[in-house]
């Protein structure tokens, strides 16, 4: 078995279920159904989506994960909200300008005096 592509190869569009059919007595009911959000998700998408649920829903840990800033993680994910047809929510500047603190320290860019002034503000 192969698993369901979410979009048309053709032209990117939705793709619906006409034939569901039981694997075990072979009883099918045929009709125009809609995959699940997820189904919708591309192989890249479910891979971080599965990486997310391993790191309970800690972007720090997904972050390490990947090897990848947090601002990077932090898009990924709401590209696969977004292609579940979910709007995504400002970010929070405060949060973004935190992270971005954390991460110039972790990288060494910055000396944790000056991330500790950067942070008391």
């Amino acid at each position: 078995m192969y698993p369901m592509p979410g979009k048309c190869p053709v032209c990117g569009d939705e793709l619906y279920v006409e034939k569901l059919t039981c694997g075990q007595c072979g009883t099918s009911i045929q009709g125009m159904f809609l995959p699940q959000r997820l189904a919708q998700l591309s192989r890249e998408q479910w891979d971080f989506v599965e990486l997310f649920l391993r790191c309970e829903g800690k972007l720090n840990r997904l972050q390490e994960e990947l090897g990848l800033s947090y601002p990077t993680v932090r898009n990924r994910l709401h590209e696969v909200i977004r292609a579940m047809g979910y709007e995504v929510g400002e970010p929070d500047p405060e949060e973004i300008r935190t992270q971005s603190v954390l991460d110039d320290l972790a990288s060494g860019k910055t000396s944790v005096a000056e991330a500790l002034r950067l942070l008391s503000r």
